[in-house]
């Protein structure tokens, strides 16, 4: 069992997010967990990266001294599963915002689907969704979505150092992707639709790795917090 002491000097804790929670949800079900169990007013916890609350897996949690390690942590290379919906395309290229606009898929074979993912290997530039939390002029780019707003958004350098499609069964492909920080599969769910002649949207996702640290090694908030 893990005392005050161990939670205060740092623990890094592996987290499966459950869907529909946010990161911050996340923090916050471990952080009054801890605060209850054993009466401290107060104890630094953070998070090594977001998942969108559409999304599930990993979420590395860190407490006490540890968070100063949530830096290197971010930095480290993801592995992330999931589904892309083609033939179709959304606002915030996932689940969160309606289709607004479908596409043919006729033309799609399982060797051209395939095929595609070799043209997002390696170094690439990516453009970042509109619905997101990154900041432009001291706002988030997703308070300019919501308000209708066209925003200029800078692409960055991001690598996809593997990328397979593990199931096709239109208008649902499942992928494995492995890549570094700062990728947006909901902006490569957007590409790969444009790469295939199609629409696609990101309607699953998952995160199994980050680093050597692995989703099948982690529970959930309850559990957790049953187990304190």
């Amino acid at each position: 069992m893990k005392t005050k002491d161990d939670f205060l000097n740092g623990q890094i804790l592996l987290i499966d997010k459950p869907l529909e929670w946010s990161s911050f949800q996340a923090v916050n079900a471990l952080k009054w967990a801890i605060r209850k169990k054993f009466d401290l007013k107060k104890i630094k916890i953070g998070h090594a990266g977001t998942l969108d609350p559409l999304a599930t897996g990993l979420l590395i949690i860190c407490t006490g001294k540890f968070t100063k390690k949530i830096p290197e942590l971010q930095g480290q290379v993801k592995e992330y599963i999931g589904t892309f919906t083609l033939g179709a395309t959304t606002p915030s290229y996932d689940m969160e915002t309606e289709v607004d606009q479908t596409y043919p898929t006729a033309h799609l074979t399982q060797a051209s689907i395939k095929k595609a993912t070799n043209q997002f290997l390696g170094e690439i530039d990516q453009v970042p969704p509109i619905f997101s939390a990154l900041k432009k002029d001291g706002k988030r780019l997703y308070e300019f979505a919501r308000e209708g707003k066209d925003v200029q958004i800078k692409s960055r350098k991001i690598e996809i150092l593997e990328f397979e499609i593990t199931r096709i069964s239109l208008p649902e492909v499942d992928f494995r992707v492995v890549c570094s920080k700062g990728t947006y599969i909901r902006s490569l769910a957007h590409d790969f639709g444009k790469a295939v002649g199609s629409g696609a949207y990101l309607s699953a996702l998952r995160r199994t790795k980050i680093g050597d640290f692995n989703v099948n090694n982690a529970t959930s908030p309850k559990v957790f917090k049953e187990n304190l």
